[in-house]
């Protein structure tokens, strides 16, 4: 999941059209509800059967850096299936809610097949990142963080004065409107402490984040240095010096 600390809202999200970043998202979902994660198909039975079938599928779908290193065939397609794949129905939830927000408009500026590249591309390198920094472990790497990840750093470098309201639990769910330079970075800041307490065992992969969030920000900045920063359709309508 991209982060436990609320929700963000983009207003101007709301209109844009963005077909990549909506059909991403059924597609997230569909896998996730006929997928033994979800809890939902009797397929995969219950209890204990259910528990067998979730670990199986994590292991087939997933990203394992031991395996993936090993040279195995299969596991070098593992780093595009896993940004499929979600844990928990928080887990999806939570990625899903964020690509909503972020994505439409950064799919906008960017065209939709570019789009759709730099989002696999990214979130492919993440993976591959987390995997290569723990090339040892068995642990399996599941989700579309890192792909989302992506977006957000590319969307802080397009968007910086984009307004987004966020609710922080420390200030009791308080909803703030912030620009986004404001609130990615600290977004970003959550990531790197809680990476540098990350552990091999299993949880939520911060470096994979981080990674992903450079990515997308450097492919932004590489590709739109020389182009004006463009203002989101919210600023430019209600004004930047609004509450």
């Amino acid at each position: 999941m991209i982060g436990n600390w609320g929700a963000a809202l983009v207003r101007a999200a709301r209109n844009q059209s963005a077909p990549v970043t909506h059909s991403l998202i059924t597609l997230c979902c569909l896998i996730f509800l006929v997928g033994p994660a979800s809890g939902l198909n009797p397929v995969y039975g219950t209890g204990d059967e259910l528990l067998s079938a979730q670990r199986a599928y994590f292991e087939r779908w997933g990203v394992v850096p031991v395996e993936l290193f090993s040279g195995a065939p299969r596991a070098a397609l593992t780093p595009a299936t896993a940004l499929f794949v979600h844990g928990s129905w928080l887990h999806l939830l939570g990625n899903m809610l964020f690509l909503y927000v972020f994505g439409a408009m950064a799919e906008e500026r960017m065209g939709h097949l570019a789009y759709a590249l730099f989002y696999l591309g990214c979130g492919c390198l993440a993976l591959l990142g987390y995997a290569a920094a723990h090339a040892d472990s068995g642990q399996t790497l599941v989700g579309a963080s890192g792909a989302i990840s992506a977006v957000l750093g590319a969307f802080l470098y397009l968007f910086p004065k984009a307004r987004v309201t966020s609710l922080f639990p420390f200030l009791f769910f308080l909803p703030l409107r912030l620009p986004a330079w404001v609130v990615l970075p600290f977004w970003v800041s959550l990531q790197w402490l809680a990476a540098t307490r990350e552990t091999r065992g299993p949880g939520v992969a911060y470096l994979a984040h981080l990674l992903g969030f450079s990515f997308g920000f450097g492919y932004a900045w590489v590709r739109y240095r020389w182009t004006a920063t463009v203002k989101s359709p919210a600023t430019a309508t209600e004004g930047e010096n609004q509450p």
